[in-house]
């Protein structure tokens, strides 16, 4: 079977792997995948590199083919995440928010609970759902502990 990704380095990178290797700074991850390029620089079959490393086959693929698309650097490094954390409330609502946290809790309780603010939001309709932890997060944020009794 004939591989679809050859790993070939010239001198100053198989030069700059090796000093990495011996420096020993870099983190485990990294040192793996150096190696695997190296040895698969040299000619080794997948089946030995993964025995001789103690990886799977599948990680000495994924390394050999960031290798050939991507370039030395991204077959060394992680990828930067591509997740997009977007806020659940916006700043008027997040007043409102704060503005209920402040006020006086409903009958029956003697204080706000994330729980019971994020539930209270809902009805108020200032939102359409929201979680505890989102209340949470706001509320750290203005460093407000509506549990404590000291407001």
């Amino acid at each position: 079977m004939t591989r679809k990704y050859i790993v070939t380095l010239s001198a100053e990178e198989r030069e700059a792997l090796r000093k990495l290797i011996s420096s020993g700074t870099a983190r485990a991850r990294k040192l793996a995948r150096t190696r695997i390029l190296l040895k698969a620089d040299a000619g080794w079959q997948d089946q030995r590199i993964s025995e001789a490393l103690d990886v799977s086959i599948a990680t000495i693929e994924r390394v050999r083919q960031r290798f050939v698309e991507e370039g030395l650097e991204a077959a060394l490094n992680r990828r930067p995440p591509t997740r997009e954390y977007r806020r659940k409330l916006d700043g008027e609502q997040e007043a409102h928010l704060i503005a209920l946290t402040c006020s006086v809790p409903p009958k029956g309780h003697q204080r706000w609970t994330m729980r019971l603010l994020a539930i209270k939001m809902v009805a108020l309709e200032y939102i359409e759902s929201v979680s505890h932890e989102t209340v949470r997060q706001v509320l750290k944020e203005n460093e407000l502990k509506p549990w404590l009794k000291k407001r």
